[in-house]
């Protein structure tokens, strides 16, 4: 894929996580985001429609093409595996691995993302919960879930433990950590929730398990 530079990959970007629904992105909304001038976003989506990166309509706003969103893809899969690396390794809080890795993702080579998602165990979801995109475009990405969503009987990818210093050490020595596979064994309304955890039960109470992020696998998965 042909390079292309920092302000356009922003763009494009911020474009990517504004759109919903496959509804124009406001060229106002953009504008905003992107802290410029309406009429320096009007400058640049023209120019990143006519090299075919995304679909500007008059009075509506824009919208990415395929190999728009494939970049905006790749360069969202940078920033938010820095995260994991400058959170995990570097004990960094979440905003400032965000403020430095907003910076890391525009001078990043896809393999050495790669490398970086290797070392960290292929992490999928970044330390704000978010999503990763998988090297894989075809792969599908199911957002984290709070643990109480599920039933007896299902399973997921812990994406993270929220909650107090001493809560997060307490669940990790239990084994419940990022990237670990957990079942369902038993619930009850608003009440405990009793879990297997590398072999083991768990029962952990509703508000620390509410706490638990987890993303649910789909029957082919299992």
């Amino acid at each position: 894929m042909e390079a292309v530079s920092e302000s356009n990959e922003m763009y494009l970007l911020r474009a990517a996580m504004l759109q919903r629904n496959g509804q124009p992105v406001p060229l106002s909304l953009l504008a905003q985001e992107l802290a410029v001038s309406p009429v320096s976003a009007n400058e640049m989506c023209r120019k990143l429609n006519a090299d075919g990166l995304l679909v500007y309509e008059p009075y509506k706003g824009v919208k990415l093409t395929a190999q728009g969103a494939a970049i905006a893809r790749r360069v969202l899969r940078r920033r938010r595996l820095w995260e994991v690396f400058l959170v995990e390794r570097l004990h960094l809080t979440p905003d400032e691995a965000e403020a430095l890795a907003c910076r890391f993702e525009h001078v990043t080579p896809d393999h050495v993302a790669n490398r970086l998602s290797s070392l960290l165990g292929e992490p999928r979801f970044s330390p704000q919960h978010e999503p990763i995109p998988p090297a894989d475009e075809s792969a599908e990405v199911v957002p984290p879930a709070p643990l109480t969503t599920l039933s007896v009987g299902s399973q997921g990818v812990v994406a993270a433990v929220a909650g107090a210093p001493l809560v997060v050490d307490f669940l990790e020595g239990q084994g419940l950590r990022r990237g670990v596979l957990v079942a369902v064994l038993a619930t009850a309304a608003n009440g405990p929730v009793l879990l297997e955890v590398a072999g083991a039960p768990l029962a952990l109470a509703h508000d620390i398990a509410k706490k638990v992020a987890v993303a649910p696998l789909a029957n082919d998965e299992r």
